[in-house]
């Protein structure tokens, strides 16, 4: 429903913050790792996901797509729900996590809170070959904050462009500030 939110930072906490965007005030689940990267900006973009419970809407916000996207991988395992899922990341960055899985080191990840030894287990087992971090996405992804620049990445991608291809290049346009988002689709599909 929601792919991300743009807007004003009213209120910032560890694990939750206001975002004011359109005119709404939403209240927006995130992680250490998320905070971290936002803690001192005034206006922000989230990668959000939205979980729709019996007693409640909950959104969950994160500063880059790769980390929306393990979460996302998180939520499908059996016994891994939300809260654990936030607090994994909050514990391991995506990267970390993904070394956990790869090398089948369960000990990293029964001292994540709550975590024990069969859920470890069970999170290597159906992770392993899944996650595929892209080492320089954090990087790009912060770059891009103008909205016709996170327009323009997202038409690319959805073209069928690899992200971190589109981000490359958008990344390399002159003056991109000035440009229409269909000057500067152009110019970074010759980029590519």
């Amino acid at each position: 429903m929601f792919a991300f939110l743009e807007g004003n930072l009213v209120y910032k906490s560890p694990s939750m913050l206001h975002l004011l965007a359109g005119g709404v005030g939403y209240e927006i689940h995130i992680t250490l790792q998320t905070f971290s990267k936002i803690q001192h900006l005034d206006t922000c973009l989230l990668w959000m996901h939205l979980q729709i419970r019996e007693d409640a809407w909950v959104l969950y916000g994160f500063a880059d797509e790769q980390e929306r996207q393990t979460f996302r991988q998180l939520l499908n395992i059996n016994g891994v729900g939300a809260a654990t899922a936030r607090i994994i990341l909050s514990s391991l960055t995506p990267e970390e996590l993904e070394r956990a899985v790869s090398t089948e080191d369960a000990k990293t990840l029964e001292r994540v809170k709550g975590i024990g030894s069969k859920t470890a287990q069970r999170i290597i087992l159906e992770l392993k070959g899944k996650l595929q971090i892209d080492k320089n996405s954090s990087s790009n992804t912060t770059k891009i904050h103008n909205t016709i620049e996170q327009d323009a990445l997202i038409a690319l991608v959805n073209l069928g462009i690899n992200k971190v291809a589109a981000e490359n290049a958008l990344n390399k346009i002159d003056g991109i500030a000035s440009l229409t988002i269909e000057e500067i689709i152009k110019q970074a599909l010759r980029l590519i």
